[in-house]
């Protein structure tokens, strides 16, 4: 029997309601949240877009990266990456992106398994740079 679209849509509203219920789904926001109330986490990261910015608009006019500047976003990075909040956030956003691919990768194969695909055919890989999520993927 066919199914119609808002069926579809009542099923995925269902869905949603459970993974928002996943602990990784808690986690996330809560590290997301904690990045947001703190202030130098903030700046670093604040800092670095400007650098990268900067970065980029010097390249785009034709000029190269120094070392120095090379070096200096590294050391940027380096303390980004060391923020025990930053830390956490960067965890909980793997662990979430995780759970929305193995979603999706399930929805995928029965997509494929009705259109006569061979067993085991899986999903295509994810994008590799996952879903844009406020504030995180800076680092």
């Amino acid at each position: 029997m066919p199914v119609d679209t808002q069926q579809i849509m009542d099923e995925a509203t269902k869905l949603g309601n459970l993974v928002a219920d996943h602990p990784a789904v808690t986690r996330y926001k809560d590290a997301r949240k904690a990045v947001e109330q703190d202030a130098e986490a903030n700046r670093l990261m604040a800092d670095f877009d400007r650098q990268l910015e900067a970065l980029a608009r010097q390249q785009q006019s034709g000029l190269p990266v120094t070392d120095a500047q090379q070096q200096q976003l590294e050391a940027l990075q380096s303390r980004i990456v060391s923020h025990l909040k930053i830390k956490n956030l960067n965890l909980a956003q793997v662990e979430f992106i995780d759970l929305l691919r193995k979603i999706t990768q399930t929805i995928q194969r029965q997509l494929n398994l009705q259109e006569g695909a061979p067993a085991g055919g899986g999903a295509p890989p994810a994008s590799p740079s996952g879903p844009r999520l406020s504030g995180v993927g800076r680092v």
